[in-house]
């Protein structure tokens, strides 16, 4: 079978919602909602082998750390194992007052009492009643009428008043969700929902939490957003409601249906960390909250260890987290492209430079430092990358600075290099090449330093004398110039015939304190109006730049 030449014979364009007066389009986000991980319930049903009591615990201990209150903790009447989880968390004691824990149950009495039953002697619980509203549900799977899908809504929530009523002790909260509402009619869901608060009665100070699931991603998020906006405009008594979303990624724009929907009007997110859930997968918490985050906002939630967070969901879950997974993913903030590697790589030399607390840096939406990320995997090199690639590796895995004449001479070697391995080249690669194209820190095939004296002569000009060896053998040599780089090249001159005319030179630091050390780089021309460069590195500075002629020198040797 393929691909219809003309879907609309067998699907339809979602209806749009009448709403000419929209205001979400105009809203921003300036505030964190409420917000429930579904992970132990939701993702946990949604994984080929569901968390046994050990990683469920340290799941739950995971989204206590960073910070999550609502924790939708398991499905009691599925079977012994969500059950003893459920009433083994509640009597550990390891619940702390700030956070609430919530159960799911279908709107069966069966199934309600059991889910009280078992969070029985906690401090305060959610119930989450829910049952489907939407036609095809209707029509397809139960074959009912609207009237006996409202009525099965209100009597799930009799069950939860009467059963909450038998524990005062237990500070219960409600949740219910018209299941299926991103494809019911809306005034029905309000319908359904309206009748259940009629049960409750819930007040400001003790609020029904509505959730107005995606349950199936049929439209684009701005028609999910005017469902939410549309449901926060009807339903009675909008001060005694929580409103709360719960998106799937069938579309691949849960993230996006669930920012629309709090511009809408929603109070409360819920989803799972990474996105884990069913099909396509249930919104992420981690993305939400990190747009957010690099719009200035707090969350009030922790990601600042994220690797310890997607260490812990990857085991749990024993599913990995996409590489270029959002935020989280190895690849994310990692630039293998010439130009992006060159913006990346300026935007921090200026946010350096220029001490400033707002955050600048292009490619990059958040600093990766506020995750526990560091800055030596930002740029990593390929056939695909630039001198700025290289050089950004340079300098955060060796503290060189190369100048930019040199990272473009450089950029030869690495490409040949790059290209022959066929490969991504790691930092330990790029040294390597750098100590060969410019005889570094290696016994070099001809000139090699021994020891060496400056000294002032009478005409004021310096005098360079010491010991190089050529070949491995020792010689004695000696020059003078106007100062100790100049001696130096008049004696590689005089003593070996190697003929440079320094055009460049640049110093700096390695380092600070007692390992600090000073790299020089020099740029010369040579007789036939070609161009060598050299690179001397030393504890200190003036050996430095001996050493950087020695380095060109031998490069000019090398070029025969």
């Amino acid at each position: 079978m393929t691909m219809l030449k003309d879907p609309s014979r067998k699907y339809r364009a979602f209806p749009q919602v009448n709403l000419p007066d929209r205001q979400w389009p105009s809203r921003t986000i300036s505030a964190p909602p409420r917000w429930l991980s579904t992970d132990l319930r939701d993702g946990n049903q949604s994984i080929i082998d569901p968390m046994d009591a050990v990683k469920k615990n340290r799941f739950f201990d995971l989204l206590v750390e960073v910070g999550v209150k609502e924790i939708e903790v398991g499905f009691p009447s599925a079977g012994a194992t969500e059950f003893d989880f459920i009433q083994g968390l509640v009597r550990s004691g390891k619940i702390p007052d700030d956070v609430v824990v919530q159960v799911l149950t279908q709107s069966r009495e069966d199934l309600i009492r059991t889910s009280f039953e078992s969070l029985e002697g906690a401090r305060a619980a959610i119930v989450h009643l829910y049952n489907a509203v939407s036609p095809a549900w209707r029509d397809i799977v139960f074959r009912m009428s609207k009237d006996e899908v409202r009525e099965i809504a209100v009597k799930g929530a009799k069950v939860l008043r009467d059963e909450a009523a038998k524990r005062p002790d237990t500070d219960w909260h409600f949740q219910y969700s018209p299941e299926t509402f991103s494809t019911a009619e809306l005034d029905f869901s309000l319908e359904v929902c309206s009748a259940v608060m009629d049960v409750l009665q819930p007040t400001p100070e003790h609020p029904i939490i509505f959730n107005l699931p995606a349950t199936v991603e049929a439209a684009t998020p701005n028609i999910y957003a005017d469902q939410v906006e549309y449901f926060c405009r009807n339903i009675p008594n909008r001060d005694s409601v929580v409103v709360s979303l719960h998106t799937h990624n069938d579309r691949g724009t849960g993230v996006a249906a669930a920012e629309l929907g709090m511009m809408a009007g929603a109070d409360r997110v819920e989803g799972c960390l990474f996105g884990n859930g069913e099909r396509t997968g249930n919104c992420c918490l981690v993305t939400v909250a990190l747009n957010m985050y690099t719009q200035g906002i707090d969350p009030q939630l922790d990601f600042s260890d994220i690797d310890r967070v997607i260490e812990t969901v990857e085991y749990c879950n024993e599913l990995p987290v996409h590489q270029r997974h959002p935020y989280g993913g190895e690849l994310v903030f990692t630039a293998f492209s010439g130009s992006h590697q060159d913006a990346i790589k300026k935007g921090f030399e200026a946010h350096e430079r220029q001490n400033d607390e707002l955050w600048r840096v292009p490619y990059l939406p958040i600093d990766p430092a506020d995750l526990g990320r560091s800055y030596e995997a930002v740029i990593r090199v390929n056939s695909q990358s630039g001198k700025g690639g290289f050089a950004w590796v340079l300098e955060q895995d060796q503290g060189l600075k190369l100048p930019k004449r040199m990272q473009a001479d450089f950029s030869k070697h690495v490409q040949r290099i790059a290209d022959e391995l066929g490969r991504e080249l790691n930092a330990a690669d790029i040294w390597e090449a750098f100590r060969k194209a410019y005889h570094v820190q290696i016994r070099p095939k001809h000139f090699q330093l021994v020891d060496y004296e400056e000294s002032k002569a009478s005409d004021g000009t310096r005098i360079f004398a010491g010991t190089i060896e050529v070949d491995g053998q020792a010689q004695s040599v000696s020059g003078r110039g106007n100062g100790l780089i100049s001696s130096v090249v008049g004696t590689i001159r005089d003593s070996f015939g190697v003929d440079l005319e320094v055009k460049d030179y640049t110093e700096h630091a390695m380092g600070t304190g007692t390992d600090a050390r000073a790299a020089a780089y020099v740029e010369c021309g040579l007789p036939d109006g070609s161009t060598i460069w050299g690179c001397g590195i030393d504890t200190d500075v003036a050996t430095a730049s001996v050493r950087a002629i020695l380095s060109a020198a031998n490069s000019a040797v090398a070029k025969g």
